[in-house]
């Protein structure tokens, strides 16, 4: 009987951050803060259609040296560590479009740690305060940016490849066809554009169950 092939990403070393991880990683985030002080926060994918805080307000921004791309192996949220799925991370070069909240800073403590339990569960991570251009003036916003350095970054896939990846996984919110379609309509209905989004996400729309011959 033929054997089936190898699902790629799954042969990666993996490993969820403690708690005590993440609470260090928060407050190193954090050193600079003054308590009470208003934070920004930088979304570029979910975060755009799924924040899960409240904010005081909601700009379109720029940020400039990394770029939206699928480059970050998913085991838990859209994935499972037999069948990884992609998510998005800031990959280094170019630009990206997305969006940043402001937050009250009474709410800082509130929201913060469910931020990172969701955003560093595994360290891929690099939590970075950058300036973000909005068209009222630049904003220093918390971003997410990929760690390259981290097992779990991947470089740009052929599209076949990637459809087929992102097709066949599913994790804990759902299928990984589900996030990326998501994510491009949350984009288009906030005013942006991502062409290579698009491309991808509308042939995940035509047909979500297709998979390449011998996948």
């Amino acid at each position: 009987m033929q054997s089936s092939p190898p699902v790629a990403g799954a042969s990666l070393p993996f490993r969820l951050w403690t708690p005590e991880e993440r609470q260090a990683s928060l407050q190193a985030a954090l050193q600079h803060w003054r308590d009470g002080e208003d934070v920004w926060v930088y979304g570029y994918g979910s975060l755009i259609w799924r924040p899960d805080f409240d904010f005081e307000e909601r700009r379109l921004a720029t940020l400039r040296g990394h770029h939206r791309a699928l480059c970050l192996w998913s085991r838990v949220n859209r994935g499972t560590p037999e069948c990884p799925g992609l998510v998005f991370g800031l990959d280094r070069g170019g630009s990206c479009r997305g969006v940043v909240y402001r937050l009250a800073g009474n709410q800082v403590p509130t929201y913060f740690p469910a931020l990172w339990d969701r955003e560093m569960s595994t360290g891929a991570y690099l939590p970075r305060w950058i300036n973000c251009s909005t068209e009222a003036g630049p904003v220093r916003a918390l971003v997410f940016i990929m760690n390259r350095d981290n097992p779990a970054y991947i470089r740009a896939l052929p599209e076949a490849e990637l459809l087929a990846i992102v097709r066949r996984a599913a994790g804990r919110y759902g299928p990984c066809t589900d996030y990326v379609v998501q994510t491009a309509q949350a984009l288009r209905a906030a005013g942006i554009h991502d062409a290579r989004l698009d491309a991808i996400a509308r042939r995940l729309e035509q047909d979500s169950h297709a998979l390449p011959e011998g996948a």
